[in-house]
């Protein structure tokens, strides 16, 4: 029999990308939605801060599960899309894909081991809290 086996994001470690990503949220004053996520795109960790909006929770985990599964931050999407009509409008079809800026890859010593995902402020917003969330984990 032939196995193989994957790194991925321990517990602790989502804790510690949540908790970054609060602290972003907070400093810049808007409440999100932070969903960590592991290299399978299985939820890890998540939070939503009071006053966040509903509509965040699955937009923040559709965000992690695009960043996992293609290993881009979905901040790079459209720039790698927006000239190829029908990949631009085909790709849109994948369930929980998502390529607004606020979802990002996290990396381990081997590869991908799981994303962030953050919604609740701007594109730009979403992006800088989960590049501060995926920051602390390095």
């Amino acid at each position: 029999m032939t196995t193989t086996s994957r790194e991925s994001i321990s517990a602790d470690g989502a804790e510690q990308v949540i908790a970054a990503a609060v602290a972003k949220a907070n400093e810049i004053g808007v409440p999100m939605v932070i969903a960590v996520v592991d290299e399978s795109a299985r939820l890890k960790a998540f939070l939503r801060m009071d006053g966040s909006l509903l509509a965040s929770v699955d937009i923040s985990q559709a965000k992690a599960n695009t960043a996992v599964g293609f290993g881009l931050a979905t901040d790079q999407w459209y720039s790698v899309i927006e000239s190829d009509p029908p990949l631009l409008h085909g790709i849109t079809a994948i369930p929980n894909f998502m390529m607004i800026g606020g979802g990002v890859p996290l990396a381990g010593e081997e590869g991908i081991i799981g994303a962030v995902g953050v919604s609740g402020g701007s594109y730009q917003q979403d992006t800088e809290v989960a590049q501060a969330g995926a920051a602390a984990i390095g």
